[in-house]
C-alpha cells in the first residue's frame, strides 16, 4: 500500500468532488490531518543559510544524500536553489509534483522521502502542506532542485511529529526536485485524436485552460460506457489505486445542461479512483487506463452514474446519461 507523505496536512479544501454535485456546485473533500504549523504563524524571513551539503546524488531527480547540519541552524527559513530549472515559476495555491527527501538537522536521520516510491502531488496552500514548503518553494521554477532548512515554527510546530520521530525543537532539512506544476489554467498537453463517430459527442481541443466545448448529437445515448481519447498524452496509464489531478466538465446528454466543472472556476479536481468508484463508477472506469496528459471523452450510462438516485435539486435527473470531458493532469 502506498504510504501517505508526512508532509501533507490535509486534502486541500475547495477541491471539487462529485459526491453531491448539482447545478455547477462543488463540495470539499477532507482527510485526516498530519501535524502542521498553525495558520496564525506569520510568514518567515527567508535567508541563504546555513545549509548542509548534498554529498551524493547531486543530479536533478537523483536520490540525494545530505550531510548532518553543522552548528546551530538558523531561526529563519533557509532556502537555496541548488539547480535552477527553466520551467514555469510556482505560485502559492499551485499544485506541484515533486520528489523530495527530508531529514533532521542535528542527526541527519532521514524521516521521509519519495525517490523510492512515486513523486508527491500536493498543493502549496495553507493547511495543505507544511508552511516551510509553502513559503520556500513559491517562485521557484519547474526543473529546480531546492535545498531548505525549516525551523519548527514553519514545520511541525512545538508538537513535532511522533510518527516520524520529529521533536518539537527539530529543524528539518529538505531536498526538493520540482518536476511539474499545475493551476486552474492547466490543460491537457496531448496530441489530437480524430473524433469520427457521429453518434458520440464531439469535444473541443483547445488547450488554453478554458472549458472545451461539448457538442452532443441529437440521438439516443449509448447503452455502454464510452471512454475515448480526444487529446492523447504520453504519460503513464492511470492505475486503479492512484489519485488523479484533473480539469473536467460534465453535461447531461438529454438536456445538454452542465452540472459541474472546474474549468474557469479557479479550482482543480483531485480524487482517488477508488473514491470515485463509489460515487460515479463510469467516470472512475473511464479514467483508469488512460494516459496522464490526455483529454478524454467519457459517456456514462445511468447504471454507471446516478441511476434512479441523482443529487437533489440539480439538472441530473433519474436515468440521465452523463457526458464528461476530462483533462488528466497528473496521477500519484
Amino acid at each position: 500500500m502506498r504510504r501517505r507523505s508526512l508532509l501533507l496536512a490535509a486534502v486541500p479544501a475547495g477541491l471539487v468532488t462529485l459526491a453531491g454535485c448539482g447545478d455547477n456546485s462543488s463540495s470539499s473533500s477532507k482527510a485526516s490531518a498530519s501535524p502542521s504549523a498553525s495558520a496564525s504563524v506569520p510568514p518567515p524571513k527567508i535567508v541563504d543559510g546555513p545549509l548542509p551539503a548534498i554529498t551524493a546524488g547531486t543530479k536533478f531527480d537523483e536520490k540525494p544524500t545530505v550531510a548532518k547540519g553543522s552548528g546551530d541552524p538558523s531561526k529563519n527559513l533557509a532556502v537555496k536553489t541548488v539547480i535552477a530549472g527553466g520551467g514555469k515559476a510556482v505560485a502559492e495555491n499551485d499544485f506541484i509534483q515533486a520528489n523530495y527527501l527530508g531529514q533532521i538537522w542535528s542527526t541527519a536521520k532521514v524521516f521521509d522521502q519519495s525517490y523510492d516510491r512515486t513523486p508527491l502531488l500536493m498543493q502549496l496552500a495553507a493547511g495543505s502542506i507544511i508552511d516551510g514548503w509553502r513559503y520556500g518553494l513559491a517562485g521557484k521554477k519547474v526543473g529546480s532542485r531546492v535545498l531548505m532548512a525549516v525551523p519548527p515554527t514553519w514545520g511541525y510546530g512545538s508538537a513535532g511529529n511522533s510518527q516520524a520521530g520529529i521533536k518539537g525543537t527539530d529543524t528539518l532539512v529538505f531536498v526538493v526536485d520540482i518536476l511539474n506544476s499545475f493551476n486552474s489554467k492547466s490543460s491537457s498537453t496531448g496530441k489530437e485524436v480524430a473524433q469520427s463517430d457521429a453518434a458520440l459527442p464531439k469535444i473541443g481541443t483547445n488547450t488554453d485552460g478554458k472549458a472545451p466545448s461539448i457538442d452532443i448529437p441529437k440521438a439516443d445515448p449509448p447503452k455502454q460506457l464510452v471512454a475515448n481519447y480526444v487529446l492523447e498524452g504520453d504519460g503513464p496509464a492511470v492505475q486503479s489505486a492512484q489519485t488523479v489531478l484533473c480539469q473536467f466538465k460534465g453535461e447531461v446528454w438529454e438536456s445538454g445542461k452542465a452540472f459541474e466543472q472546474t474549468y474557469e472556476t479557479g479550482r482543480l479536481a483531485q480524487f482517488s479512483i477508488a473514491q470515485m468508484q463509489e460515487v460515479l463508477k463510469g467516470l472512475a472506469q473511464g479514467i483508469t487506463g488512460k494516459k496522464v496528459g490526455s483529454r478524454i471523452l467519457v459517456v456514462t450510462p445511468p447504471d454507471l452514474a446516478y441511476g434512479n438516485n441523482p443529487p437533489s435539486g440539480g439538472v441530473v435527473k433519474k436515468g440521465s446519461t452523463l457526458v464528461f470531458t476530462v483533462d488528466i493532469l497528473a496521477a500519484m
